[in-house]
């Protein structure tokens, strides 16, 4: 066995752009190839999922690179059964790197007879035999409780301050931060202490999930160029309708930073169509060909970030130091 164990990276079929660039982008930080290790992830025709591992894992320090993003449960699948082959396989450690973890949005039970998923989730997560969770803006901070096992929840507010600084330049004494609504008052006010900014925050009303009856702004955005932030767009439908709110109340310009683009249903044809000038995500999730070609959507890279806080995980050091600017901004130097 060598005396220095190097990370080494599997992926499954959920977002395979993203760890190539993981892999090529820890390649360039260690100066030498880190590379994908071959394996495949395949469907029987029944379509149950069959993982082989053509590498020796033994003893090696692994890493999963597999967000749950649509269609969830085969990619939830996939991350469980490749865990299981490498634990098998006498992997010395194996964490899970989610960019996206789906079913977050089931934290709490709601109302009488409903389950709370993100923790059966994190059961099986467990059981699989991963030892370690490395993923991005949780729906709820709260759910890195449900595991009994170290969880690293990254932040995009860095690498969104780090864009709208050099997106507004001249200009940012007339950004306004927004609210989507009161629950992500705490993310809102992240990102706008990042750019010194002001908060505003839509108050919304809904009659059932997924309808939204009503909204109001809680503040003045006269003036202003607006930037919505939340941490995930679905069909789009709030988001969009929240921009119109924005510009009846008098914002000069409407620009929404969304962690993860689950893009489902018309919500690219919403954004196209909407009043907002700029949507921006983040690659967390696979963007589709329809959200590549949106003429006013942009994806921002997480690979920088997530290759820097494996290669911190795998050598025992901070990862949290990477939420602060100073030692973000040069690992994005060049790509925003």
């Amino acid at each position: 066995m060598p005396t220095v164990i190097e990370p080494k990276l599997i992926s499954g079929n959920a977002n395979k752009p993203l760890a190539t660039a993981i892999a090529r982008r820890m390649s360039m930080y260690r100066g030498m190839n880190v590379g994908l290790v071959d394996a495949r992830v395949e469907r029987f025709n029944d379509q149950e999922i069959f993982v082989e591992v053509f590498e020796n894992v033994r003893g090696e320090d692994m890493f999963i690179l597999q967000s749950t993003s649509n269609p969830a449960n085969d990619n939830l699948m996939e991350l469980l059964i490749m865990a299981d082959a490498l634990r098998r396989s006498s992997a010395a450690r194996i964490t899970a790197v989610i960019p996206y973890f789906g079913y977050a949005r089931q934290d709490r039970r709601t109302k009488a007879r409903t389950p709370i998923t993100a923790k059966l989730v994190a059961n099986m997560i467990a059981e699989a035999g991963i030892e370690r969770v490395l993923t991005m803006d949780l729906h709820a901070a709260q759910i890195q409780g449900f595991f009994d096992m170290p969880v690293d929840n990254l932040y995009a507010s860095p690498v969104f301050a780090l864009d709208i600084i050099n997106q507004f330049k001249d200009q940012l004494g007339d950004v306004m931060v927004v609210s989507p609504d009161v629950g992500g008052v705490a993310r809102a006010r992240e990102l706008a202490k990042r750019i010194n900014a002001p908060l505003a925050i839509v108050d919304k009303r809904r009659e059932k999930p997924g309808e939204v009856s009503e909204m109001t702004v809680i503040g003045d955005v006269t003036g202003k160029k607006c930037i919505i932030v939340d941490d995930i767009v679905d069909t789009a439908g709030t988001l969009c309708k929240a921009a119109e709110v924005l510009t009846e109340n008098g914002a000069v310009e409407v620009h929404a930073y969304i962690s993860h683009g689950v893009m489902s249903g018309p919500a690219v044809e919403r954004v196209t169509k909407s009043v907002m000038k700029s949507l921006v995500l983040t690659d967390t999730i696979q963007p589709t060909q329809s959200v590549a070609d949106a003429p006013n959507i942009r994806v921002l890279p997480t690979a920088p970030l997530f290759a820097q806080s494996i290669l911190n995980i795998w050598n025992g050091t901070s990862v949290s130091s990477l939420f602060e600017t100073e030692t973000l901004g040069p690992i994005y130097e060049g790509i925003l």
